[in-house]
């Protein structure tokens, strides 16, 4: 089959063995896939991974004990099912996990991929692929409501205008909060504004926000983050890079103001389903390309630049 591997370098093959079901798993036919941020910082070293790239699928099951023939979408990491964390219902956490995509496991750049039976969730038959491949990344952005509790009233900046804060905004109006996208890209902000998302450049944001979502992709995002948040405020971190910090965050700044910190990684599918079922979200408006597998690296290329949100692969 064909699959998008990465060792050092992103290379297109075209005899990749195709992956074999083993007890418990399914074979699924990737139908549509997503590149995300954290797939151009494994592209730049982040991990060290070296494997088939891709996390964001909607694919059709050709092997499985319970859900052959259905479109699906699956949650990315896959526990040993065995230890506290995974009995916990945490399988995210489990120190035996693999990832897909990302550690471990192949991904979904690919013709086809290997995902636990139990990770598999049904697609509704009057969702589109174009909404479907969404999943994961509004997941994680309604990971956050799992993860703290946001008053209302409360004052919110997203710091970043790329495919994840853009996400992270439309969740929070979809879920009727008011915030505020902090970019450094006009011609980004300005898609945002037409979507009804209030924006503004990240260096002209003044300090006293309640919470502050850092979705950068930036180490120095981080930075900023503390320097926007109130005292005992909450900052929530979104970002993975590979770089080191440039300017170091000011560490003291948490602990002098009572600043809470939280790490938000992976979220539940299944709100993201109903979510997108809802017609709350406008997904389909973030996508900037689409392409065939064949063009993988200009794919990865159009990823990249900064004017656009988000690229997907079609795979016949």
């Amino acid at each position: 089959m064909r699959a998008l591997f990465l060792d050092r370098e992103l290379i297109l093959k075209r005899d990749y063995p195709d992956p074999q079901a083993r007890a418990g798993e399914a074979i699924v036919k990737v139908r549509m896939a997503g590149i995300c941020g954290t797939d151009l910082e494994l592209a730049r070293g982040y991990m060290s991974y070296r494997g088939v790239l891709g996390h964001e699928f909607v694919g059709q099951v050709v092997e499985s004990a319970q859900h052959a023939g259905r479109r699906v979408v699956g949650e990315i990491n896959a526990g040993c099912g065995r230890c506290d964390a995974c009995i916990a219902a945490l399988e995210r956490h489990c120190p035996n996990r693999t990832v897909l995509g990302i550690l471990g496991r192949d991904g979904c750049f690919a013709d086809y991929l290997r995902i636990p039976d139990r990770n598999l969730l049904v697609v509704p038959d009057a969702m589109s692929d174009e909404f479907a491949v969404f999943t994961e990344p509004v997941a994680a952005a309604y990971e956050i409501f799992a993860q703290v509790r946001i008053p209302r009233n409360a004052t919110i900046a997203v710091l970043g205008d790329g495919r994840l804060g853009a996400i992270v905004a439309m969740a929070l109006k979809a879920e009727q909060y008011t915030a505020i996208v902090g970019g450094h890209h006009r011609e980004k902000l300005a898609r945002l504004s037409a979507l009804g998302i209030a924006t503004a450049l990240a260096a002209e944001l003044d300090p006293g926000f309640d919470v502050v979502i850092d979705c950068t992709g930036a180490s120095a995002g981080f930075a900023r983050a503390i320097e926007l948040v109130r005292p005992r405020g909450t900052i929530v971190l979104k970002s993975t890079a590979a770089a080191a910090a440039d300017p170091a965050p000011r560490l003291n700044d948490i602990v002098v103001n009572e600043i809470s910190v939280v790490g938000s990684r992976c979220g539940r599918f299944a709100p993201a389903l109903d979510a997108l079922a809802s017609g709350k979200l406008d997904v389909t408006a973030l996508i900037s390309a689409v392409y065939p597998l064949e063009d993988a690296l200009a794919a990865f290329a159009a990823a990249a630049e900064p004017s656009n949100f988000k690229v997907l692969f079609k795979l016949p």
